[in-house]
């Protein structure tokens, strides 16, 4: 029997993460996939900001705008003729990063191999068993031989139709499917004056003559001709999920929103997908934890779903290592349900509300409700907080502690990338996974030095924040402020409470 400290049961972006995040703070982990080598198809297409911003905390940025194929400055929410804008939430890189999910599956996996770890393809879990001590996976090889794995965790991030999740036996309630979809890899012999050449604004993609009750969208690609065709509305009824898409299909759709001299002569890939909607009530079961589309499904609306799965990673990558290395505080570990499951909740609410608007036909009362809602987008109130719900960097985590005593503006929300002294830039300092201690204060950086094995204080002459000032800022890995001072909880209670007794 093969022992690890993790079994990642996936190789999407979720588990890449994940896996890059465990090696990262020197677990010895182990990635399983099914499939014989990584697809190549586009599938998901955009970093949202602060997707992009959890990248750049590791240093992975710069790579992947360098795969990208385009910046995209504007989002949408259900069609709705407002664009939603990025801006008034001090961010760096105020857009979206438009690059396929093959592409950013690439980079994280290279990240991987140069921490010496694999992806083992052709690797199918079977069989799941947990005890108090750990969990026995049964694994079938490329040979069709069989091996068990032994480890201390196991976390599932293998896709909407989790093997994990059927092994457990755990529930996934929601809504069944409505509307069904197709997303594409097509080349384009012909064209019209429809079809756009360059994206630069989501929402604009969309604003196109559709039929009633459907959303049809082709997104320019980095070669001539080449797009991402999306499709989803209640009339597109294959007999089945694994009914092969066809070429007509796809060519009615286009067709139908672009006009009939638009001719697709290629399909690359093809894929089925559908608005069902669930959520596990559990991210942990045991020693299993789970991420990603393993745990909750929705509507591809507003490009969600791959920034929903990283952002689970981040924040399950620095507990669960902690976990595994024996300095994990009490409750760490719970705290990536108690943190995720939320935010999850509030894409799956979102996205539901976005099919209603987008795939209702014909009824004045949704008529009624669309008009409504598009003039509350134009206020820029209601645009920023829709903006910052979609794309991650209005999340705000509840810490412990936070109403006992006077508290800083960021506590609990993400940390702006901010320019600190000599040209350094504030997620530059998390590019090593530990957690950061920013303060004006030398007297809190001896009180971290018992923790520098696992917190990095830096001394500034001052922290440049617009609005409120702070003496202190700590920073978990996974970039969201956790204490600030003053405060009325001293500096050593917070960094025993989320980074353990020190060594």
């Amino acid at each position: 029997m093969e022992k690890t400290e993790v079994v990642v049961v996936g190789s999407g972006p979720t588990g890449l993460l994940l896996a890059a995040e465990l090696a990262l703070a020197g677990v010895d982990v182990v990635v399983l996939d099914k499939l014989p080598e990584r697809r190549v198809q586009a599938k998901a297409l955009n970093l949202q900001p602060r997707t992009a911003e959890v990248l750049d905390l590791r240093g992975l940025l710069d790579d992947a705008r360098q795969r990208a194929i385009a910046t995209v400055t504007e989002g949408h929410f259900a069609r709705l003729p407002v664009p939603l804008r990025y801006d008034g939430w001090s961010a760096r890189r105020p857009y979206q990063v438009g690059i396929p999910q093959a592409r950013v599956e690439e980079l994280l996996e290279e990240r991987l191999l140069s921490h010496g770890i694999r992806v083992r393809y052709g690797h199918e879990l079977v069989g799941l068993a947990q005890d108090g001590t750990g969990v026995t996976a049964t694994v079938r090889l490329p040979n069709g031989d069989a091996r068990t794995l032994r480890a201390a965790y196991l976390a599932a991030c293998d896709g909407g139709r989790s093997t994990v999740r059927k092994l457990l036996g755990v529930p996934f309630p929601g809504t069944d499917a409505r509307a069904f979809g197709i997303v594409a890899d097509v080349v384009l012999g012909r064209t019209s004056a429809a079809v756009p050449t360059r994206w630069t604004s989501t929402a604009k993609l969309f604003a196109h003559t559709a039929p009633a009750g459907q959303v049809t969208a082709l997104i320019p690609l980095d070669e001539p001709g080449h797009y991402q065709l999306f499709t989803i509305g209640p009339d597109i009824r294959p007999e089945s999920r694994e009914a092969p898409v066809t070429k007509a299909e796809q060519e009615s759709a286009v067709r139908k929103s672009y006009g009939e001299e638009a001719e697709i002569t290629e399909v690359r890939q093809a894929t089925r997908f559908t608005d069902a909607s669930r959520q596990v009530e559990r991210y942990r079961v045991g020693r299993v934890l789970l991420a990603g589309d393993a745990a909750h499904i929705h509507l591809l609306a507003g490009a969600q779903g791959m920034n929903l799965g990283i952002q689970d990673a981040m924040n399950l990558g620095w507990k669960l290592a902690a976990e595994v290395l024996g300095r994990a505080p009490e409750g760490l570990l719970d705290s990536y349900h108690a943190e995720r499951h939320p935010v999850a909740a509030e894409v799956l609410e979102n996205t539901r509300a976005q099919g209603l608007f987008m795939f209702a036909k014909e009824d004045p009362g949704v008529d009624a409700l669309r008009g409504l809602f598009t003039k509350l987008l134009a206020l820029p109130q209601v645009n920023r907080y829709l903006a910052g719900r979609i794309s991650g960097l209005g999340i705000r985590y509840p810490m412990d502690g936070a109403d006992a005593g006077p508290s800083h503006e960021l506590l609990g929300a993400r940390m702006p990338d901010i320019q600190l002294a000599d040209d350094v830039w504030a997620g530059e300092l998390l590019h090593t996974g530990r957690g950061v201690l920013l303060t004006v204060d030398s007297a809190f950086v001896d009180a971290a030095r018992p923790w520098s094995d696992r917190v990095e204080a830096v001394l500034l002459p001052e922290i440049p924040l617009t609005g409120e000032g702070a003496d202190a800022l700590l920073i978990r890995p996974d970039g969201y402020v956790c204490w600030t001072a003053p405060a009325k909880s001293d500096l050593e209670t917070a960094l025993t409470t989320w980074f353990g007794t020190p060594a």
